[in-house]
This record gives structure tokens, sequence and C-alpha cells, in this order.
């Protein structure tokens, strides 16, 4: 899922995917107010520290800010309202049991447009612990010194 061919990706939470082991994504509509989607158009927003929980049968989208628009005066949003994802029952109803084990939460990864419709890329994840990020950094660096090392020898070939 997630944003692909014409979307466009207005912002990423790319801290998400170190801190987190993604498990399954997501894709869900967002309920946007007026100036909110003027200001999401204009890149004002940050998925820093955001996530989603399930409230009265309904995921929300927590701690996302969207920046207030700068011409609309005295009827601009609250930059940091919960704001209701738009997804199936169904959906709901998986994403919430799995929730309820421990150590699941839903981390927006993404912000997008579809068309005309703001959408968000959730993902279920599991937190990493610092040895997991520690392993990962380790593997990363060993890929990149074997690459390294193969790239000389080919060069060193011809």
């Amino acid at each position: 899922m997630g944003p692909t061919g014409s979307n466009k990706t207005i912002a990423s939470n790319r801290k998400a995917r170190h801190l987190f082991h993604i498990i399954e994504t997501i894709e869900a509509g967002l309920i946007l107010e007026g100036t909110e989607v003027k200001s999401v158009r204009a890149r004002n927003v940050s998925l820093g520290d955001s996530y989603a929980t399930e409230r009265g049968g309904a995921i929300y989208l927590l701690n996302c800010h969207i920046g207030p628009y700068e011409e609309a005066g005295l009827r601009n949003h609250e930059p940091l309202r919960p704001r209701k994802l738009l997804l199936h029952q169904r959906q709901i109803k998986k994403l919430v049991g799995k929730i309820a084990r421990k150590g699941f939460t839903l981390v927006p990864l993404s912000i997008y447009f579809r068309g005309d419709y703001a959408k968000v890329e959730l993902a279920l994840c599991r937190g990493k612990q610092r040895g997991d990020r520690r392993d990962e950094a380790r593997d990363r660096e060993a890929s990149r010194e074997i690459d390294r090392e193969m790239a000389r020898r080919a060069r060193g070939r011809r």
C-alpha cells in the first residue's frame, strides 16, 4: 500500500522505521477541517511523535502537528487536535485486537493525497530494543563494507 504513482507524499515519519519493527501497513482516510487541508497541502505537517489509538469504536491519530494556516486569521484550527481516521469496522476490530496484545502500537508512516483525499499510511509495529537497533546498524555497516570491497575488486580486474 502507501503512496505510489501520482500520489503526493506530504510528510513521512522516518524515525518510525528506525524505532519500530513494522509488522503490517494499512491505508486510512484522514478527516481534516477546512484550514487543515490547506496547511497539509502546504506541507506544514509533522508526524514526529504521533501515534494512533482506539477511542469509542474508532481509530484516532494523536500528536500529529498540522500547523496553523497563515491566511486563516481567527478561523484557524487547533494544531494538535485528535483526528479521526476512516477505516472499515472489520479493519478497526482487527487492529484493536492486535493493539490489545502487549507491545503493539499503531504508528503513522506517511501522509499523502490520493486524488483529493488525504490518506495516512499506518503501521502496526512493535518497538525495537536498543540492542536490536545496534545489531541493525552493525549489519548495515557490514553490508556497505562488503559492497565496497566487491566494487574495489571489480575495478582491480578491469
